[in-house]
């Protein structure tokens, strides 16, 4: 391996975070970590199959913001938004078909607003995010065991914040 690719290998490591799960508390653990790290204007694109645990984390997301009660998902309306320390507009995209219906429903409003936003889905339209955006893939390991709520869950975003955020994590699990 040459120097140039030991650098990039080493960025490139050094931009995400691997988690494995065994419970779904702690996927919501993880959520309400990340919920408390995010600012305002932090957008969150989350990938993963149908049952991942998608809902899951945001669920955890929105306790990290101090959201009262529980966010569903709105695969149906496409958009939730709920009042917190920060608000949060949590999206679905299962069901869009392309850049031209979001910009139908305004989705850029909330995109750049003084709210977290978090996007199911986000894989159908990944041309939307901007560079900024944190990415989340959820993925179920193996075969699919309907009864294990084990997860692999990868983060990628800027570098300072996610080394601040791998901490956080690593003090309330064991990692």
């Amino acid at each position: 391996m040459n120097a140039i690719n030991a650098v990039l290998n080493r960025k490139l490591v050094l931009n995400s975070f691997y988690i494995l799960l065994s419970k779904e508390a702690d996927t919501i653990k993880v959520g309400e970590v990340l919920g408390r790290s995010l600012k305002p204007g932090a957008i969150v694109a989350l990938k993963g199959e149908l049952g991942a645990g998608k809902t899951v984390l945001v669920k955890g997301i929105a306790k990290g913001l101090d959201v009262n009660g529980e966010p569903n998902s709105p695969t149906f309306v496409i958009m939730n938004a709920y009042e917190g320390r920060v608000p949060l507009y949590h999206f679905d995209f299962y069901r869009v078909s392309g850049v031209i219906e979001l910009q139908g429903i305004g989705y850029e409003d909330y995109f750049y607003d003084d709210g977290v936003t978090v996007v199911e889905w986000a894989d159908r339209v990944e041309g939307v995010f901007p560079e900024s955006a944190i990415w989340i893939e959820i993925k179920i390991p193996g075969k699919r065991n309907t009864n294990s709520n084990v997860r692999e869950i990868n983060v990628e975003g800027e570098e300072k914040w996610l080394s601040l955020f791998r901490s956080m994590v690593e003090l309330v699990l064991p990692i």
